[in-house]
């Protein structure tokens, strides 16, 4: 098997080049650097079913679930151009006579190779021919992921409007266990809620294009074709449309879906709520305040089905908001929708360092034992380094979590066997918050609370804690002998405590600043109806 560790830094030393040789931002050599992997995953395809045609006695013809490239469309044919060729040009004409042949690509592939000059698209033909056509797997998904993951490094904030971090797609994925059925994502970016959701099916031996229905929509077309050409990279086929997901119901998906998963935008503001009211899709009503977070928490309950269960990434201060929003977090435990709550530490995200929090819904919860419970884990523990500013969970780390909600829910735990080769990380990059050993911690695959870990909370205790879902007010603090002190471990956690308490501290200070703004108004107003009642008076 190749070296990918090595592969993928060598590919993108390449097209990192374009950073000091052209003029482009990331945000606009992104897009034609994914689509060089998309065609050399493409040419490889082909050439693969070509293969398989000449070692068997039917006639040859290009019917069937892969890609058709015509002759100026194939990589041998871009890369032996002659030194005088007008590159960019060839590669724009090749990725529309890929499009005309497989109508299911019409105004996905990128047309703007001619911006990127002759010299820099020979280097990066030259550095893609590179990947082995022997490569076993879902090698092409995984270069791919691995550039997405790059580029939205690069981008930053905008970065994170495409791009959730694989670690937390993959727990996502592993706690919702969607083994068959319909997967929607109403803010699916670049696709990797279904791309992780299909290698979770493959995991188990199954056909993901046969088990699951993909449905998806985002807003940004440039983000709707990275998510098609992802799609089609692993081999799935799925009805993503370009569209706002507040206003616009593509797929509608009142009670339709079997599973939800999402990362949405935290702590929108000037949402048109006048285009929403009478919405079925905000079965609670409309938040008081100027905020979508419970609009988005709305949209997944509403979609799914009456079996349906949710996963999704939520801004900290949706777990203790306050007014409107606590109203319909009241809601959501008195129907027992809310099944399960993670806390996930910061660094997580390329856009932002705050924590944030892992949310699971189950329609189906209402008539299970667990209807009154709510399970609470504190995961901000465990993660592993990628670089200095940026964590991810350890592919041990989110077996152990989600083997955690297995057995909450009386199911059955997986062993470490299940973990396959590929997904094991890089042991040069060490992982912190060290696992307590399973045995020990939960004998014979039995559920128990532990301390600083997880904790099933009742109904009536979640209401004493004034409707909180913060998971540290009900998981504690492990026991730690006063001699077992760490005291980097210690200032890391205090820091990070310090950096969640200083976003709710800001947050209240904007919530009294727009109430004081919102008497301010009001009193003004008495005045002057005040006073216009004298005058008629008078």
């Amino acid at each position: 098997m190749p070296d990918y560790y090595e592969l993928e830094k060598r590919l993108w030393d390449a097209a990192d080049r374009l950073r000091a040789n052209s003029k482009l931002k990331p945000s606009e050599y992104s897009l034609p650097v994914l689509g060089l992997i998309f065609l050399r995953y493409a040419d490889h395809n082909f050439a693969k079913q070509v293969q398989q045609y000449r070692r068997s006695d039917r006639p040859f013809n290009f019917a069937g679930n892969f890609l058709y490239l015509p002759p100026e469309a194939r990589f041998d044919s871009l890369l032996n151009l002659p030194p005088n060729a007008n590159l960019g040009e060839a590669m724009n004409q090749a990725m529309l006579a890929i499009e005309a042949e497989n109508p299911t690509l019409k105004n996905v592939l990128p047309k703007t190779y001619h911006r990127l000059g002759n010299d820099i698209l020979r280097e990066l033909l030259t550095s893609f021919n590179a990947i082995a056509l022997d490569i076993e797997g879902d090698a092409f998904g995984r270069i791919y992921e691995y550039f997405l993951s790059h580029f939205a490094m690069s981008e930053g904030q905008k970065g994170g409007e495409f791009f959730t971090p694989t670690s937390l797609v993959k727990l996502i994925v592993e706690i919702l266990q969607p083994f068959h059925g319909k997967i929607f994502d109403p803010a699916c970016g670049s696709g990797g809620m279904f791309v992780q959701s299909a290698a979770f099916i493959e995991k188990h031996q199954q056909n993901p294009n046969t088990e699951i229905g993909i449905y998806g929509q985002e807003r940004i077309g440039e983000t709707v074709r990275l998510c098609r050409m992802n799609l089609a990279i692993h081999g799935l086929a799925g009805n993503i449309c370009q569209s706002n997901t507040y206003y616009e119901d593509d797929h509608n998906c009142l009670g339709k879906f079997d599973f939800v998963m999402a990362n949405p935008p935290f702590n929108v503001d000037k949402v048109d709520k006048e285009k929403l009211k009478n919405d079925s899709r905000f079965p609670f009503g409309l938040p008081r305040i100027d905020n979508a977070n419970y609009l988005w928490i709305q949209l997944f309950y509403s979609a799914l089905n009456s079996k349906g269960r949710a996963g999704f990434v939520m801004a900290n201060s949706a777990s203790d908001a306050r007014g409107s929003e606590l109203e319909f977090r009241q809601k959501l435990l008195s129907i027992g929708a809310i099944d399960v709550i993670i806390a996930v530490g910061p660094h997580f995200f390329y856009s932002v360092g705050l924590p944030c929090t892992l949310w699971f819904l189950d329609r189906a919860k209402v008539y299970s034992p667990r209807k009154d419970k709510v399970l609470f884990i504190d995961a901000r523990q465990f993660y592993q380094h990628v670089y200095r500013s940026h964590r991810q969970f350890s592919p041990e780390q989110i077996h152990f979590l989600s083997n955690i909600v297995r057995m909450y829910r009386g199911q059955t735990v997986e062993s470490v066997e299940t973990l396959p080769e590929h997904t094991r990380k890089n042991p040069a990059v060490p992982a912190y918050g060290t696992l307590p050993d399973w045995e020990e911690t939960f004998p014979n695959n039995i559920y128990r609370d532990v301390p600083g870990l997880c904790r099933i909370a009742t109904l009536a205790e979640i209401e004493r804690e004034g409707y909180s879902l913060n998971p540290g007010r009900y998981v504690g603090v492990p026991p730690k002998p006063e001699d077992d002190f760490d005291f980097s471990e210690r200032l890391q956690q205090l820091n990070e405590e310090f950096e969640t308490l200083s976003t709710q501290s800001r947050e209240l200070e904007q919530r009294i600043s727009q109430t004081v703004v919102h008497l301010l108004q009001t009193t003004e107003a008495r005045k002057t109806d005040n006073f216009d009642k004298v005058k008629r008076v008078v």
